[in-house]
């Protein structure tokens, strides 16, 4: 039993070590980028659970970094809107795609930039530990080509989509 588990333990760290993690975009212009966002899908986590219109709104800063506020309303109490601060940075200038977040000092996550549209109107944001993903419009609809699209590209890079939460957007 004891030789079971030491080779099931190896198994998982050999995965672990050679699971490639998500690409990402070349280039990103923080200063397109900023504006609000819509919250189109996401994987399930527990800071947006039970929350629908679900915004994101990125400010350039004159540091350049990048003042973040995510915004949505209670799904049991739509007068009740939840959000919070943060900011975001990029630590490598050589991968512009790869930035953090926090939102509670010191704690800071990955806020990677996998597909990108060529107009700043859509975006596919995950994490390299594919706990995290977000699907992001300018608007609060998507065309389901473009959804299934992205969708697709995240199955590409490695994610499980089968939990995709869409977020409900008839907040007034």
């Amino acid at each position: 039993m004891k030789k079971i588990v030491v080779i099931f333990l190896m198994m998982l760290t050999v995965k672990s070590f050679s699971q490639t993690k998500p690409s990402v975009v070349g280039t990103v212009d923080l200063q397109k980028y900023s504006g609000t966002w819509f919250e189109i899908a996401r994987l399930p986590n527990t800071f947006e659970k039970n929350l629908k219109c679900i915004t994101a709104t990125y400010t350039l800063r004159d540091d350049g970094k990048v003042t973040v506020l995510n915004a949505g309303y209670r799904i049991d109490d739509p007068s009740k809107k939840s959000s919070a601060n943060g900011v975001a940075w990029n630590p490598d200038k050589k991968e512009p795609a790869k930035l953090k977040v926090r939102f509670f000092w010191p704690f800071s996550g990955d806020y990677w930039i996998i597909e990108l549209d060529k107009d700043y109107r859509y975006v596919l944001v995950g994490d390299p530990s594919y706990k995290y993903l977000w699907i992001l419009c300018r608007d609060n609809v998507m065309d389901e080509a473009t959804y299934k699209k992205l969708l697709q590209k995240a199955v590409t890079e490695g994610y499980d989509v089968s939990p995709i939460i869409k977020v409900e957007h008839d907040c007034i």
